[in-house]
Order: structure tokens, then C-alpha cells, then sequence
């Protein structure tokens, strides 16, 4: 049976949250939308606020997870981030983008966290 990107990205969102929970992180918010872009994942680790992405993959067929990550997908995730930041009262807070790359969703085979896998784009204003 051939599972949809849908289903995939929303498992993939479930092992990535049940992930972080067991590595510390104190999950705030999910599937933050604005009209600047969307956010997989907002999460807290100690004192710094993370944007999470998760990149979920049946398989490895058409590229690893992080491949997915363009510099447009930066961008967009900056301007997402910068806007919860600005609705937050949170521009002074330390924060950091991390990925979740999970290969084999539903049943992952691997689960990578990338802490700090690239930086606030702080060109765009909200």
C-alpha cells in the first residue's frame, strides 16, 4: 500500500514530538500557522525557544529528509519564527532552528535531531 505525503508528514510529527518529549524538550505549540509560513513544532529546551521542522520519509528513494530544507524553506520558516516571536513579546529570547529528519515513517528507522541546523534570517520584518 502507498501512504500519501500527508500521513507521512503527520506521523512523522507524532515520532518527532514523542522524540523531543524524551530528550527534554517541553512541546508549546504544534502546527503554528501564520500568513508568513507554518511551523512543524515549537518547543522549549532549557531557556531557549526552538522552531522544529521535521522531515519525514518513507524512504530514502527521492533524498534524505534534510535535502528538503531549501534556502526558500529558511526563509519562510525565519519569517514564521519571527512573527510567534513578535505575537510573543519574545524578540529578546534565545532561540535556534532545529530538524527532525525520521526516515521509514510510520515505523522510523532512524530519527536525527539537527540542533541549530541554520539561522534566523533577520531581513524580513513582521
Amino acid at each position: 500500500m502507498v501512504r500519501n505525503n500527508v500521513s507521512v508528514g503527520k506521523d512523522g510529527e507524532d515520532i518527532a514530538v514523542d522524540f523531543l518529549k524524551k530528550n527534554g524538550y517541553r512541546i508549546l505549540k504544534r502546527n503554528y500557522r501564520t500568513k508568513l509560513g507554518e511551523i512543524d513544532i515549537i518547543a522549549r529546551e532549557k531557556d531557549t525557544l526552538c522552531f522544529v521542522e521535521v522531515k519525514a520519509r518513507s524512504s530514502l528513494d527521492f533524498g534524505a529528509p534534510q535535502e528538503a530544507i531549501s534556502i526558500s524553506k529558511q526563509r519562510q520558516l525565519s519569517k514564521a519564527a519571527l512573527a510567534f516571536l513578535k505575537e510573543h513579546n519574545s524578540l529578546n529570547n534565545k532561540s535556534r532552528f532545529d530538524v527532525i529528519c525520521i526516515t521509514g515513517a510510520p515505523e522510523p528507522k532512524s530519527v536525527d535531531l539537527i540542533k541549530n541546523a541554520f539561522d534566523l534570517d533577520s531581513n524580513f520584518s513582521c
